[in-house]
C-alpha cells in the first residue's frame, strides 16, 4: 500500500484510479468528478507530473490510468505514485476497481466490445493477460472496490465514502438486501440473517412479489418476532453510527439476508434504511438479488 510522507491538510487530494478493463474505471472517474474533482482519463505516465507541478490546478484532481494508457507499465505507476506520494503538496491515493472474471466476461458479451488485449482472441484471454499485468498494482492500492454485485449507481456512494470532501464524506451507510442462496456480499461490515421471519415464498398469493410490495411487507412484519427484532437491531445499530465515525470509517455496509433475496431481507431492508435516514444519518438502499436472481 502507498503511504503518504506526512498529514498536510493543505495537501491537494489526487487519486489515481486504475483496474482492470470493464470493472468500472470509467464510471467511476464521472462519479469523482461528480465530486468535483477535476477528471482526466488515460493520461500518459510521462505527463501525471507535470500535471500536477506544485498543486497548481487548485481542484482535487483524479486521473484513469488502465492498460489502454500509452506507455502503460504497472511498477513504473507505482514508482511514480510513490515519488508524488512523497511530496508535502499532494495527497495522493491509489484505488484499483476490480471485478470477478466471469462478471467481467458478461459485460463484455452484452455491450459486444472486444477486450484491449484480446483483439482477435476470447475475452477470457484478455482478462488473464491483464490480471497478470494489474496485480502488481491492486497490491499496492490503498483502495480496493469490487463492483461484481454493484450497479453504477451503487458506486457513487461507495466513492464519496472514502474520497469525498469533509462535507461530503461523513459516514456513508449502505444497506443491502440479499439471498443466501446467491452468496454472502463480498463488501458487508455487519449481516443480519432474517430467515427466522415466516416465508411470503409458501404463500402463493405472494409468491411473486416482493418485500416492496404492501401485502408482503404486511405479511413479514405480522410475524411475532418482528417487533422485537426490529428493536434489538435498532438499539444495537444505534451506538455504532458515531463510533464507526469516529475512528474515521467512511463507509459501513449492512446486508440483511433471507433464502432468496426478495421477500423478508428486502421488507427489512426498507424499514431499517427509512429508520437510519430519520437518525439523520446518509444512507443508500440496495437489493443486490432482487431484479436480477430471484424468480
Amino acid at each position: 500500500m502507498i503511504k503518504q510522507s506526512q498529514n498536510n491538510e493543505d495537501a491537494l487530494p489526487v487519486v489515481l484510479i486504475t483496474g482492470v478493463s470493464g470493472a468500472g474505471k470509467s464510471t467511476a472517474l464521472k462519479c469523482l468528478e461528480d465530486l468535483c474533482y477535476n477528471a482526466m482519463d488515460n493520461v500518459p505516465l510521462s505527463l501525471i507530473e507535470r500535471l500536477l507541478i506544485d498543486g497548481e490546478s487548485g481542484a482535487p484532481t483524479a486521473i484513469g490510468i488502465d492498460i489502454r494508457t500509452r506507455d502503460f507499465d504497472a511498477k513504473g505507476l507505482l514508482k511514480q505514485v510513490e515519488a508524488l506520494a512523497a511530496r508535502a503538496d499532494l495527497a495522493v491515493r491509489l484505488l484499483f476497481i476490480d471485478c470477478e472474471d466471469d462478471i467481467l466476461v458478461r459485460r463484455f458479451e452484452e455491450t459486444r466490445r472486444r477486450h484491449p488485449l484480446a483483439s482477435d482472441r476470447p475475452v477470457s484471454d484478455g482478462i488473464r493477460e491483464e490480471r497478470a499485468h494489474m496485480a502488481f498494482l491492486r497490491d499496492g492500492a490503498e483502495v480496493v472496490i469490487d463492483t461484481s454485485d454493484m450497479k453504477p449507481g451503487d458506486l457513487k456512494p461507495l466513492l464519496e465514502g472514502h474520497f469525498g470532501t469533509d462535507a461530503q464524506r461523513g459516514l456513508n451507510i449502505c444497506v443491502m438486501s440479499f439471498g443466501f442462496k446467491f452468496g454472502l456480499p463480498r463488501d458487508a461490515d455487519l449481516v443480519f440473517d432474517v430467515r427466522f421471519l415466516r416465508n411470503p415464498h409458501y404463500e402463493e398469493a405472494l409468491r411473486r412479489q416482493t418485500g416492496q410490495d404492501p401485502a408482503v411487507s404486511e405479511f413479514v412484519r405480522r410475524d411475532d418476532g418482528f417487533d422485537d427484532f426490529m428493536t434489538n437491531l435498532k438499539a444495537l445499530l444505534k451506538p455504532l453510527f458515531p463510533r464507526y465515525a469516529a475512528e474515521g470509517k467512511s463507509y459501513l455496509t449492512i446486508a440483511v439476508g433471507c433464502t432468496g433475496g426478495r421477500h423478508r431481507s428486502v421488507c427489512v431492508s426498507e424499514d431499517v434504511s427509512a429508520w437510519i435516514a430519520q437518525q439523520g444519518e446518509k444512507v443508500h438502499l440496495r437489493h443486490r438479488d432482487l431484479e436480477n436472481r430471484s424468480k
